[in-house]
């Protein structure tokens, strides 16, 4: 297992058409990869318990949260989640939340998002797969 501190922790939320960033005011937090058989990673956050109700509720109903964190330095990419709680704990004057999911991967959304786009475009067969090659390179450099 390999553990990283976590420095930002956001929430998204589909409200109507859109989705919105819900940023966790983190006090601290940890982000564990378990390097498991299904590539889960164990999330624990301290939090204020100004979000107990929301984690609570989202416990309640089995809900699965997409989360934006970012490991180690503020400046780094974040990595989207897509998690269960699996516990929240009451601790002094804030509460620890324990979330449990698997990383969505972002590299092949992007790679769908291109095919959709040539598509889109009208190209095809052969010529699909070539100009795909092409923004794929444009893409790397």
């Amino acid at each position: 297992m390999k553990t990283f501190k976590l420095v930002s922790l956001d929430v998204l939320e589909k409200q109507g058409e859109e989705l919105t960033n819900r940023p966790i005011n983190l006090i601290d937090g940890l982000i564990i990869n378990r390097e498991d058989d299904k590539n889960r990673w164990l999330i624990e956050s301290f939090v204020d318990k100004q979000y107990e109700s929301f984690f609570h509720r989202a416990k309640e109903f089995d809900q699965e949260l997409v989360l934006q964190v970012k490991i180690t330095k503020e400046t780094n990419q974040p990595a989207s989640l897509m998690v269960k709680i699996v516990g929240i704990n009451e601790i002094g004057s804030g509460i620890n939340v324990l979330f449990m999911g698997t990383l969505i991967n972002r590299k092949q959304e992007k790679v769908e998002e291109m095919l959709q786009y040539l598509i889109e475009e009208g190209y095809q067969g052969e010529e699909l797969l070539t100009m795909f090659k092409k923004k794929n390179k444009q893409g790397e450099s």
